[in-house]
């Protein structure tokens, strides 16, 4: 069966899948109904994109290098700005993700868990890249609405003289925790109630399940000690408020 054969069928079950979710957002009139649908149609156009000029750069290190600043770039978009004025978050969100993820690409290359290959860097990197994004975002935005949620508590430890670092340290530690949980739970299942996608790509691209086994858990450990690190410096650089935060949207 051709690529040519594949893309009718595949269109048609996008297709469904998306009309099945908006109708159901619109039974239960959730906020902006069709943003998913929005969501699956630019996914799909950057996929296609991204998928013609991966195939003729896959194997040069220094277009890797240049595909992942750019995921890099908009990843870091995409998070400060759930988290408030880009101009105020970016830098924020740009250390917390580079730092998480730079330490974990070391390890796992300098390590030799994965070997040091474009193709690899490729796969691991923007895995990481997206898995930090998400951390990130769920990390800010959890303890921001803590904080706002627990305002008094928070002025009253101020008001004692409580630098604000301590005042909310126990909401950090809760927002670090809850932006893990998905990475967490991902790990603790996997093989048991989800194949990973890396596992799976791994399988159909003629890999032994035993060798996608050890590659996927490499990936799972480093998503792990990525979102660690975003989520630790994101809550520390917030944990500097002296003013009730607003809650994001």
């Amino acid at each position: 069966m051709t690529w040519s054969s594949d893309i009718g069928p595949s269109l048609l079950g996008v297709g469904v899948l998306v009309v099945v979710a908006t109708v159901v957002l619109l039974l239960v009139r959730a906020p902006s109904p069709v943003a998913p649908a929005l969501a699956v149609l630019r996914g799909a156009l950057q996929l296609a994109v991204i998928s013609v000029v991966l195939s003729g750069v896959i194997h040069d290190v220094r277009w890797v290098a240049a595909a992942l600043v750019v995921m890099f770039t908009v990843a870091v978009s995409t998070a400060s700005r759930r988290l408030g004025p880009l101009r105020r978050t970016a830098p924020m969100v740009a250390s917390a993700m580079g730092a998480g993820i730079l330490l974990s690409l070391a390890v796992v290359f300098v390590t030799g868990a994965i070997a040091f290959d474009a193709r690899y860097a490729l796969a691991i990197g923007g895995i990481v890249v997206g898995n930090a994004m998400t951390v990130a975002t769920l990390a800010g935005r959890r303890f921001l609405e803590l904080v706002d949620d627990r305002w008094e508590e928070v002025e009253g430890w101020l008001a004692l003289g409580a630098p604000p670092r301590t005042a909310t340290r126990d909401l950090a530690r809760r927002a670090v925790h809850a932006a893990l949980i998905p990475s967490t739970d991902q790990t603790r299942t996997t093989g048991l109630v989800t194949l990973p996608g890396a596992f799976v790509g791994a399988i159909f691209g003629g890999v032994s399940p035993v060798e996608a086994g050890r590659f996927q858990i490499v990936v799972l450990a480093a998503i792990i000690a990525t979102g660690a690190v975003t989520a630790a410096i994101v809550v520390r650089w917030l944990g500097t408020v002296r003013t009730r935060p607003t809650a994001p949207r």
